[in-house]
């Protein structure tokens, strides 16, 4: 009916809490970077590498990390500018670096490491192992019908 309000979904307090939750995280993961003088996504950037010891190009980390390549060299040039990664030229292509963990890089992961995975422990004290697995495949649905929707709203009419 026209003039009437829309009324939410049932499951739309679960979306307004999973946006919530979110928030929180990141805003804990900013106060714990912080000690090493961090912030959460170059340490997303160092704990990428790491597991990727022959290093990967800027536009691949993007796309890792779901994270626009603008903002992918603002962050390289901040870790390249303390020493903790470095930009490697890939043989052939003039235009393309990969980028790799420096030592110290790698030894300030391996420092932070044991601190992060304590950490997110902690984050799921009280949820089980089938429940946190559960928990993966439906935000795995979640993150799928949002793309879903973004795809389907840049379509033309």
């Amino acid at each position: 009916m026209k003039g009437q309000p829309c009324a939410p979904g049932p499951r739309y307090q679960a979306l307004i809490e999973l946006l919530r939750t979110a928030e929180t995280l990141w805003n804990s993961s900013r106060v714990f970077f912080a000690r090493w003088d961090l912030s959460p996504s170059q340490f997303n950037v160092l704990n990428l590498l790491y597991e990727q010891p022959e290093g990967c190009t800027q536009i691949s980390l993007s796309r890792q990390l779901i994270m626009h390549r603008s903002n992918i060299t603002g962050l390289v040039d901040r870790l390249e500018a303390r020493g903790l990664v470095r930009r490697k030229e890939i043989p052939g292509d003039r235009r393309a670096f990969n980028v790799v963990l420096t030592p110290e890089g790698k030894k300030l992961v391996m420092a932070i490491q044991p601190h992060y995975f304590r950490a997110a422990e902690v984050v799921w004290n009280g949820i089980t192992e089938e429940r946190a697995e559960q928990i993966v495949t439906d935000l795995q649905s979640i993150s799928d019908n949002a793309t879903k929707i973004a795809t389907e709203s840049n379509e033309p009419k």
